[in-house]
């Protein structure tokens, strides 16, 4: 099922990614120096499906990369619940799963 949902929702946008690569061609200059619109000191001229695709790959990054530090402390917390249920012998911790696989945490307070 994963696999046809994969490609029912991935064949059209890869055909929608082509054609817009396809329709949007032409050069465009991308300026980086805010301060000289006329004769920018740091300037790229690309085409403009570059332009959008970079954008779209550079929020995708940088989404994953705030989403990733974000969840740091879960993972921080999951990894100190591992090493505590690692040193309790087995036959002093009831709650503990055979399959080695660790619960919610406690809620806060």
């Amino acid at each position: 099922m994963g696999r046809l949902a994969s490609i029912l929702i991935g064949l059209p946008l890869s055909i929608l990614a082509v054609a817009l690569a396809v329709a949007n061609r032409k050069a465009v200059t991308l300026s980086l120096d805010p301060f000289s619109p006329d004769a920018p000191a740091l300037a790229v001229t690309l085409p403009l499906f570059a332009v959008v695709f970079g954008a779209l790959i550079l929020g995708v990054v940088a989404g994953g990369t705030v989403t990733w530090l974000r969840q740091g402390r879960f993972r921080r917390e999951a990894r100190r619940a591992r090493r505590i249920l690692d040193r309790t012998p087995p036959g002093n911790a009831p709650e503990r799963a055979s399959s080695g696989a660790l619960g919610l945490p406690a809620p806060r307070a």
